[in-house]
């Protein structure tokens, strides 16, 4: 994984972190679909190998399974 890769996983990550805490004041779904889309933009990096239109889809599609 090259720097400038690495770099944007780090500001994604840290980004991630700080928007779910503050998660105190958020209902159950809400929750949910927070978590739902952050697993599915990791998981839509690691499968698609970085495709900005795969991970913005599985973000999509994780946040609707979030939802339930």
């Amino acid at each position: 994984m090259n720097a400038s890769k690495r770099s944007v996983i780090t500001v994604v990550s840290l980004a991630a972190l700080l928007t779910l805490g503050g998660c105190a004041s958020m209902s159950q779904q809400d929750k949910n679909t927070a978590y739902g889309a952050g697993a599915g933009g990791v998981a839509g990096d690691v499968l698609t190998t970085g495709s900005p239109l795969g991970i913005l889809g599985s973000t999509a599609v994780g946040g609707v399974i979030g939802l339930w």
